[in-house]
C-alpha cells in the first residue's frame, strides 16, 4: 500500500476472522490531529442540533435510566468539561455528512478494508463521535449494522455477546428497527458469563459479528470513540425485514412468519416498510423514546437542569 496503513498490526489471521469472531485491532486515528480534545471541541461548536443526542445515565449498579438532553448553548470545549465531570455521553451522529476531513478518514479506512477482505464492500456507511464521562456506561443493546468501535481517548471495557438467542431474538431486531431505540432489550447479570470481555486503550478498536448485542463500561478517565458503522446489501435486506416484521407485528398485529431476503415475502415488505416507515404512528411512537427533558448546566459543570425547570 502507497499510503500509511489505518491498521497497524493486521494479519492474514485477522481477514480470517473478521466478522466471525469479536476481533480487537490497533490502528493510528489517535495520533491525528482531527480526533483531539481542542479539534473536538471546534467541532461541537457548529454540530448542528438535530445531528446530536445527548444522553444521562445511571451509575454502575444503580436503577437503569436514560434520559437525552439539551447542550444548552455551551461552547464545545465547556461541553466536554462538563462530561468529563458528569455521567452522560455525546453523540455528534452522522459525523461523515457534517464535516468532509472525517469522511476522508472513513474513505481511508474502508478501501484498507476492501483491500485486506476479498469481496467486502459496502452500501452505505455512517459514523458517529462518542465524547463519554468517566465511569459512564451504555448499556445492553444490539445494533443493526455492521459496526466498529475506534478508540480515541480514555479506557474503557467492552462486553461482547452471542448473536442468538436468548441474548438477542428476532423480535428484538424489530423493536430496534421500528423505534430506533436499541437500549430496551432485556439484560441479565448472568449474560455476563457467556460473554467476550475486551479492554480498549487509544489506538485499538473493537469489531464484531453482525448484531451482537454489547455493552460498555468506561474506567475512570473521560473517553473519546468513533462508531463506524456500514451495510451491505444482505445487511440492508434484513433491515428492511426487520423493519417490515416491526410494523405487521405492531401495527398490524400480524406475528410475522418469515425473514426471507428474497422471493415474493421480501419485496412484499419492502413495499410495506416503504410506506409506512415515515407515517404518523411511526414518528409518534419514536418521539415517546426520545423526549428531550435536561440541558446541561453551564454555572456547574457536570450537572444538568431539567427541562421542566426552565419551561
Amino acid at each position: 500500500m502507497s499510503r500509511e496503513p489505518i491498521f497497524t498490526d493486521w494479519t492474514d489471521r485477522h481477514g480470517a476472522l473478521w466478522g466471525h469472531q469479536p476481533l480487537r485491532l490497533q490502528h493510528r486515528l489517535h495520533t491525528m490531529p482531527l480526533f483531539s480534545r481542542a479539534a473536538l471541541a471546534e467541532l461541537i461548536d457548529t454540530y448542528p442540533r438535530e445531528q446530536y443526542s445527548l444522553i444521562h445515565m445511571g451509575a454502575s449498579g444503580q436503577r437503569r435510566y436514560w434520559r437525552e438532553g439539551d447542550i444548552g448553548g455551551l461552547p464545545g470545549e465547556a461541553v466536554i468539561d462538563a462530561i468529563a465531570k458528569g455521567r452522560m455521553w455525546l453523540n455528534l451522529r452522522n459525523v461523515l455528512k457534517v464535516d468532509k476531513r472525517y469522511a476522508e478518514v472513513a474513505d481511508a479506512i474502508f478501501a484498507e478494508m476492501a483491500e485486506r477482505l476479498p469481496g467486502f464492500s459496502t452500501r452505505h456507511r455512517s459514523a458517529g463521535i462518542l465524547i463519554s464521562s468517566p465511569s459512564a456506561q451504555v448499556y445492553y443493546h444490539a445494533d443493526l449494522p455492521g459496526q466498529h468501535l475506534w478508540q480515541l481517548i480514555g479506557h474503557k471495557r467492552v462486553y461482547i455477546y452471542p448473536n442468538s438467542p436468548p441474548f438477542l431474538t428476532e423480535r428484538h431486531l424489530e423493536d430496534i428497527a421500528l423505534f430506533e431505540v436499541e437500549v430496551d432489550m432485556p439484560y441479565e447479570p448472568w449474560y455476563d458469563e457467556h460473554a467476550q470481555v475486551l479492554d480498549l486503550a487509544p489506538g485499538q478498536m473493537l469489531s464484531w459479528p453482525l448484531n451482537a448485542p454489547h455493552r460498555v463500561e468506561n474506567l475512570d478517565c473521560l473517553n473519546v470513540s468513533m462508531t463506524v458503522s456500514f451495510t451491505n446489501e444482505e445487511i440492508h435486506r434484513l433491515q428492511t425485514v426487520n423493519l417490515a416484521n416491526g410494523l405487521l407485528r405492531h401495527r398490524l398485529g400480524l406475528p410475522p412468519r418469515s425473514r426471507a431476503i428474497t422471493g415474493p415475502s421480501y419485496w412484499s415488505k419492502a413495499v410495506l416498510q416503504k410506506a409506512l416507515r415515515n407515517s404518523r404512528w411511526v414518528r409518534r411512537e419514536r418521539g415517546a423514546r426520545r423526549r428531550v427533558d435536561f440541558r446541561l448546566d453551564g454555572a456547574n459543570p457536570g450537572q444538568i437542569i431539567d427541562a421542566q425547570a426552565t419551561a
